[in-house]
Parts: structure tokens; C-alpha cells; sequence
């Protein structure tokens, strides 16, 4: 008969009540004990170790698998190809990058490319004739790091078919000349979701989104990650999850649950539409690893780009208008409230919080008590009273630390130019209030690795620059407890708080095994940490390419037991 439990032995493991020595007996998909080491017992009991195998993990650390809770999978795919700009910190170099990238693939129909940042152009407002100087034979589109806006060349904008009579969508903008009416070149907001981005899509095929999302699916594994919430989903990106749970026999590597997206229409009828279909898919796609579980709404931009809707204005006196208006988003957060769809508000600026925690207080008077697990997205600038509101309204705030990171807030701080910057990604103060606090990466916004993420939680300095000092340090977290946001918290924020996020009996065999011990290091360990082992549903998904524990298994095979091989009980 084949083996039915796998016991994990000699490890250090994050449980809900702190660190252990001890084991983890696995039976099938979910976690059957979690034991204590001493004297007179080691790992699992004698009578467990019928048809057992045995996994020595050495003295590692085992945590419980990273829960994603907001980030985008067939773009963080497509970006792990797109010309790589993040480290850029000057125009010369994006030019340079842009250049290398037509050289080495000088058949390419065009040249995409992500993660630029606004400090890099030293003030500069882009345009496309900074991208025609470097490539204007063929289309260039690059993402900003916040994925808010793109910035393309001349060639972009024939193709895409934009001249100085194309309207702006509704809630987005293309950036003009103030006296000939032409496009520059950057284009904002729902200008970049709705012209832009379907442009890109009819140009890639399923192989493209299929490549894509393995791509993202084989990276989160391999750094720990068990579980993802994709916050923008939309056809193209669902049919791609489709396919993979059939390629992978029905199970998908890791899990998956959706939110779809919900584009800003002219008219209460078309969102509402929007909602309706999202109510179908929740009833149709609900398998153990892929569920449709709600809406996301984008209702204001960014700082970068002074697109965030704020309470005053930015430095220069503009302000950004949001996208969803109370009127319009209470009949969209009242109907997907109403139908028991979560509801996730991306919202940033101190004004947005505010549109959406009216909103879901509206809802609340509608619809009447019921189970609730809305969730407001980044929070990056919010009001005091909005911070106890949201508590209080049961609102989960969903951040990023990555977000928070010293070595993109220059611009960030700069746009704002006042006090406010003072109160900037205030984690603790909703943990304060009584808020649950979910950690997540927004990736392709940030990188999508959970420890360095938990490196910048835990100090606020900086994962891509340690020369920087920490931005506002007395907003930093626990170690321990970044860890319980970012897996138990995380589980919670998507309604999987009885099953993922945590090491004890019952719940799923969804953990991470790290080669050294983070609590017990400085955290800077946190940067050059590795993951050993990856177990989702009781399946080993990646493990290190040394094989480390395979040789582990196999020193260790006499203490596989059959029931004939037992002592007497």
C-alpha cells in the first residue's frame, strides 16, 4: 500500500502561539499534529509511523505557506520578460536600456519594458520624444513601477491610433501639448487599462498569457508562496487559470482566487453589468485551488503621478480627481455587498478612504448584517479617523510594504511636499485601532518575493538600497507578526483563514521551509534567506536546486515503517 503521511521532523516551526522545536505529521493534503520535541519524545509517535516517511529538515525554519493577498499573476509573468527598469536612475540609463533591448532582438515588433521611476527623470515630466531619441523605428511601451500609467514613444501612439482628437475614458487622461492638442506620450489611469492594455492583449496569444502565468506560478513557489490573490482579473487572465488547472490535472500548483475587475463605465447600468457577471463566475469557478471571490475597484491613481485623490493638493496645487465618485460607486459596492461578494477598493489617497468607507457604510445600511470581508487596497495616505472607521467597519487594510521601500519614495515624498508625509504607510496604526492588517508584494509594483517585503515591514529601510535610512522606522513591525499578516492575516483578508495561513491540525499542508531561522538573525538575513522547501496540499511544489532534502530523504529511508515492521503498541 503506498505511504499515506509524511512526518517533517527537527525543525524550528512558526505555529500561531510562537516558535516550536518540534514536527509536522502530514496525512494526505492537510496537517494531522504539529508536536513538541523533549526528552522522552522525538517527532512523530510510534504508532504514527506506519506507512510514514520521514523528512529530516535539519534544524530549518518552517512557516506557513506566504499568502499572497493582492498582486497580478499574467503580469507578473510578463514582466519577468519586459525590459527590467527599476534599477534605472536616470534618463540616460532607461534610454540605454530601451537601446540594448532593439539590439539584442532587432526583429522584435515592438519593445515592452516596466518599473521606471519618476525620481529617475529628476523632475522631468516624460515625453515620447525622450523614447523616439532612443528607439522610433518600431512601438516602445513601458510601465510605470506602479503600473498607474505607461509612457510610449511616437511609433506607440500611431499604433495604438491616438491623435489630438481621441478623447480621454472616463477617470484617465492622455497627456497633451497645451497648444497643439498632441499626445506626449504618457498616458494615465484608465487611459493605460483601457486604451493600452486590450492594444497589448490582441497581441498576445494563450501560449504568450499560458508561458506568462507558469512563469509567475514556478517564481512565487520558488520563494515561498502558496497562495495568491490576482486583484485585476479579467477574461484573458481567467481563461489562462482555466487552462493551467486542466494542464496541471485539476489541482493548480498553488492556489489561486480571483478578483474581477470592474472598469469605470459612463453609465450605473454597465457597472452594474460588470458586478452581475462577477456574481456567475463566483458561482462557476470554485474548485479547492481556483475560486472567483469578488470585485476590484480602482478608485483613485497614485502619488507618483499626482493621480491619487487627495484631501489638499499636491505640491504644485493639482489634485487628482477619482476615478469612482460616491454617486456612481454605491450602487456597484451595494449590489456586490448585497450578492456576498468580497469587495476589494484600491484607494491611496486620504480622499479616496474616505469615498470608499462611505461607500461601504452605505452598503451596510442597504443590505443589512451579514458576513463580511471587504478590504480596502494600499492605504498609503489616510486621515486618522478614517484608520479607526475602517476598524470598526471591519474593513481589512490590505498594504505593501515593498511600497513603503526608502529607495522609491523620493518622488513619492517630493509630489506631496508637505506634512502628510509624515503619517505615510501607517501599519500600525490599524493594528492599533483594531484593524486586521494584511501584508501583500502588488507585484509586478514591487517584487514579488515575500522577504525581502518582510525585511522592509520589519524596518522600514530599504531591500534594494541598504545605504538609505529607514523612512519613518516608528511605523515598523514585528518580525514575528509581519509573518502572522502576511500568512494568517493574509488567509483572512480572502476567507481562508480556517484552513490556510497556519501551521496547526486541520489545516492545509501549505508551508515554507527557509534555510535559516529569521527570528533569531539580524533582519537583514532576511535578504539573503532561501527557501528549501515548498509543500502545497500536502505536495512537494519546489524544492532547492541542490537537492538538499532528497539526499535527506534518502539517508533517512530505514525509518520508512510498514505495519509488520512495527513494534507492538
Amino acid at each position: 500500500m503506498p505511504l499515506q503521511q509524511t512526518a517533517y521532523t527537527n525543525a524550528s516551526i512558526l505555529t500561531p502561539r510562537g516558535v516550536i522545536k518540534g514536527s509536522i505529521l502530514v496525512d494526505g493534503t492537510r496537517i494531522h499534529a504539529v508536536r513538541h520535541d523533549d526528552a522522552g519524545h522525538q517527532g512523530t509517535d510510534r504508532a504514527d509511523t506506519a506507512r510514514t516517511r520521514e523528512v529530516d529538515l535539519g534544524g530549518r525554519f518552517v512557516l506557513p505557506g506566504f499568502v499572497d493577498a493582492h498582486t497580478h499573476l499574467l503580469m507578473l509573468g510578463q514582466s519577468l520578460q519586459k525590459v527590467q527598469l527599476r534599477g534605472a536612475s536616470s534618463l540616460a540609463e532607461i534610454q540605454e536600456a530601451v537601446k540594448d533591448a532593439r539590439r539584442r532582438n532587432p526583429g522584435a515588433p515592438r519593445i515592452l519594458g516596466g518599473g521606471w521611476l519618476y525620481s529617475a527623470l529628476d523632475g522631468t515630466a516624460p515625453d515620447r520624444a525622450m523614447l523616439d531619441a532612443a528607439v522610433e523605428d518600431v512601438p516602445v511601451y513601458l510601465d510605470a513601477n506602479d503600473l498607474h500609467s505607461v509612457w510610449v514613444n511616437s511609433a506607440a501612439l500611431a499604433e495604438l491610433g491616438i491623435t489630438a482628437d481621441t478623447e480621454d475614458p472616463h477617470g484617465g487622461s492622455i497627456t497633451r501639448d497645451p497648444e497643439t492638442g498632441e499626445a506626449t506620450g504618457m498616458l494615465l489611469e484608465t487611459a493605460a487599462q483601457q486604451i493600452v492594455w486590450p492594444a497589448l492583449a490582441r497581441q498576445a496569444t494563450d501560449t504568450d498569457r499560458d508561458s506568462w502565468l507558469e512563469s509567475a506560478i514556478s517564481h512565487y513557489l520558488a520563494s515561498g508562496v502558496t497562495s495568491v490573490v490576482d486583484m485585476a482579473v479579467e477574461d484573458n487572465d481567467l481563461q489562462a487559470f482555466l487552462r493551467a488547472e486542466i494542464r496541471h490535472g485539476g489541482e493548480l500548483p498553488l492556489r489561486i482566487k480571483g478578483h474581477w475587475f470592474v472598469h469605470r463605465r459612463p453609465t450605473v447600468e454597465e457597472n452594474l453589468q460588470q458586478v452581475h457577471r462577477a456574481v456567475e463566475l463566483a458561482a462557476q469557478v470554485d474548485s479547492p485551488t481556483l475560486k472567483m471571490a469578488g470585485i476590484k475597484l480602482v478608485l483613485d491613481g497614485v502619488i507618483d503621478s499626482c493621480t491619487a485623490a487627495m484631501k489638499e493638493p499636491y505640491f504644485d496645487g493639482t489634485n487628482g480627481d477619482p476615478i469612482w465618485d460616491r454617486e456612481a460607486l454605491i450602487p456597484v459596492v451595494a449590489a456586490a455587498d448585497a450578492a456576498g461578494l468580497q469587495i476589494a477598493i484600491h484607494a491611496i489617497g486620504d480622499e479616496a478612504s474616505d469615498i470608499a468607507l462611505d461607500a461601504l457604510e452605505a452598503a451596510y445600511a442597504i443590505n443589512g448584517p451579514r458576513d463580511r470581508r471587504h478590504r480596502i487596497e494600499h492605504l498609503e495616505t489616510v486621515t486618522p479617523e478614517n484608520v479607526v472607521r475602517l476598524a470598526r467597519l471591519g474593513v481589512v487594510a490590505s498594504m505593501q510594504p515593498v511600497h513603503a521601500d526608502p529607495a522609491i519614495q523620493h518622488n513619492w515624498q517630493a509630489m506631496l511636499g508637505d506634512d502628510r508625509t509624515d503619517r505615510a504607510y501607517p501599519w500600525v496604526e490599524f493594528i492599533a485601532a483594531g484593524a486586521t492588517l494584511a501584508l501583500s508584494t502588488d507585484a509586478p509594483t514591487a517584487p514579488h518575493e515575500p522577504l525581502p517585503n518582510m525585511y522592509v515591514a520589519a524596518t522600514r529601510k530599504s531591500a534594494l538600497d541598504q545605504s538609505l535610512p529607514a523612512n519613518l522606522p516608528r511605523y515598523a513591525l514585528d518580525l514575528e507578526s509581519a509573518l502572522h499578516h502576511a500568512t494568517r492575516d493574509a488567509a483572512y483578508s480572502c476567507r481562508a483563514e480556517r484552513q490556510e495561513g497556519s501551521i496547526e491540525p486541520g489545516f492545509l499542508a501549505d508551508f515554507a521551509v527557509l534555510e535559516a531561522d529569521p527570528l533569531s538573525e539580524d533582519p537583514i538575513g532576511l535578504l539573503s534567506n532561501q527557501t528549501c522547501l515548498v509543500v502545497v496540499n500536502g505536495v512537494h511544489r519546489y524544492e532547492t536546486p541542490s537537492g538538499l532534502l532528497s539526499r535527506r530523504e534518502e539517508a533517512h529511508q530505514e525509518r520508512i515503517r510498514t505495519p509488520s515492521e512495527c513494534s507492538p503498541s
